[in-house]
């Protein structure tokens, strides 16, 4: 599947558009299909004088489609008006990055489709009913079924307003994105370790490739370019990851020896866009976490509590990662490097979680002693020397912080007392690492 495919379905998957319009097309079908019944099936008296079809004249007929045609475009055009406007008051305090949550949310766009499908079946049924002056047909199971779908829309009426409450819950959207991040990182990272990418004498020589495009790498067809490299006998270094905004005329990567069709190649490969996404890029998704509790810490919404939520959740993702590898982003074809791409590592993801949460919280003991707590809980799980350095590099962060700027001694006591917490065999494994690497 080449990257601009996958974009294309990305693209989808995020647009609100989609669901609807496929049930207004249900909504059309259904319509035409139960009023051809309605026209060629002859219904038995006890079945048309019954209690479960409409067995009125034309006129009321009428005025029952014209009434659930009316109301549900009405009610889906001012409840879901209120909601936009709820849900931009609640990004001043999330970030507005976060409504696509509500566009992506399957739910709200289903009951948006029931609404739209209903009046669109309203208005075609309508269209068919015919009075005595006019030929006299009412089409008595489409207008049975036009008043089945009205109940339907206030069940859906019912459910979308307790599904909004909950969605505009802070809590609920850490929960949300949250999730969206162990996604990505089930997705993005390897249960087996990957080779590591060459030294950089290996690139002695190469050939800058310049770049195309502009905009956010969103896409990476990796298999395909170490295809081409392969074929070509020649090795690509990508300087660039998914979620990295790229600019025309830039080195983008490096081809070692240099070949005809590198660029038309990596164009092909590369698919970008106007945003940054989390399908293939694992610091978007811990960002949108790292902004909630950054507006938390926020001198005009102060809220800690949020900001100690956000660190739990990065913890518990980083615990997730603890059995896995990250992707080195090594491409070997036929026994030969065919592609390297520049990939995150576990410090760089560390400092996407912490930096900027540690730096706006450095006046809160709370959130401070919090982030210490999470850090300890995550390097008594790990057991990988490399990767316990790195938090203990950050618990030294938030201590150092803390001497600076809190001037409450007993508050710098508490968080010294959570930083020698740090686990005992973590500082052994880390001590064994550093001898290791001194003998070598």
């Amino acid at each position: 599947m080449t990257a601009r495919l996958r974009k294309l379905i990305n693209d989808l998957k995020a647009t609100f558009w989609l669901i609807p319009a496929v049930l207004v097309v249900a909504g059309i079908i259904l319509a035409k299909a139960s009023v051809a019944l309605d026209t060629s099936v002859a219904f038995p008296d006890w079945l048309a004088k019954g209690a479960w079809l409409y067995d009125g004249g034309a006129a009321g007929a009428r005025g029952l489609l014209g009434a659930v045609a009316s109301s549900t475009i009405t009610v889906a055009g001012t409840v879901f008006s209120i909601t936009i406007a709820a849900l931009t008051l609640a990004a001043g305090q999330m970030g507005p990055r976060l409504l696509l949550n509500f566009t992506r949310d399957r739910g709200n766009q289903i009951v948006l489709g029931i609404y739209l499908g209903t009046f669109v079946y309203s208005l075609l049924v309508l269209r068919s009913v015919r009075s005595e002056a006019e030929g006299a047909f009412v089409p008595h199971l489409s207008v049975s079924l036009g008043l089945a779908l009205a109940i339907v829309c206030v069940a859906a009426l019912v459910w979308f307003v307790d599904h909004m409450a909950g969605r505009i819950n802070v809590d609920t959207v850490i929960a949300l994105v949250s999730e969206e991040l162990r996604d990505a990182i089930k997705r993005l990272t390897v249960e087996e370790s990957q080779p590591p990418p060459p030294p950089s004498t290996f690139w002695a020589g190469a050939v800058a490739i310049p770049n195309r495009q502009f905009g956010y790498i969103q896409q990476l067809d990796d298999e395909g370019l170490a295809k081409w490299a392969s074929e070509n006998n020649t090795s690509i270094y990508l300087l660039n990851r998914p979620g990295t905004y790229i600019f025309p005329q830039t080195p983008i990567a490096l081809m070692l020896p240099a070949v005809k069709g590198a660029e038309d190649a990596l164009t092909e490969a590369i698919a970008v866009g106007d945003h940054r996404g989390t399908s293939a890029d694992l610091e978007y998704a811990a960002r949108q976490l790292v902004e909630v509790a950054v507006r938390a810490l926020s001198p005009g919404i102060n809220d800690p509590q949020t900001a100690i939520s956000v660190l739990d959740q990065l913890g518990l993702a980083l615990c997730e990662i603890v059995p896995r590898h990250l992707q080195t982003g090594v491409k070997r074809c036929d026994g030969r490097m065919a592609l390297v791409v520049s990939s995150v590592d576990y410090d760089g993801l560390l400092d996407t979680m912490f930096h900027s949460i540690r730096q706006n919280a450095s006046t809160s003991a709370p959130v401070l002693i919090r982030m210490i707590e999470v850090l300890c809980a995550v390097a008594s799980a790990e057991r990988e020397p490399t990767r316990l350095a790195a938090l203990r590099r950050h618990t030294d962060l938030v201590l150092e912080d803390a001497s600076r700027m809190i001037a409450n001694t007993r508050d710098i006591a508490d968080i010294r007392a959570r930083h020698s917490l740090f686990g005992a065999d973590a500082l052994l494994m880390i001590a064994s690492q550093e001898d290791v690497e001194q003998k070598t």
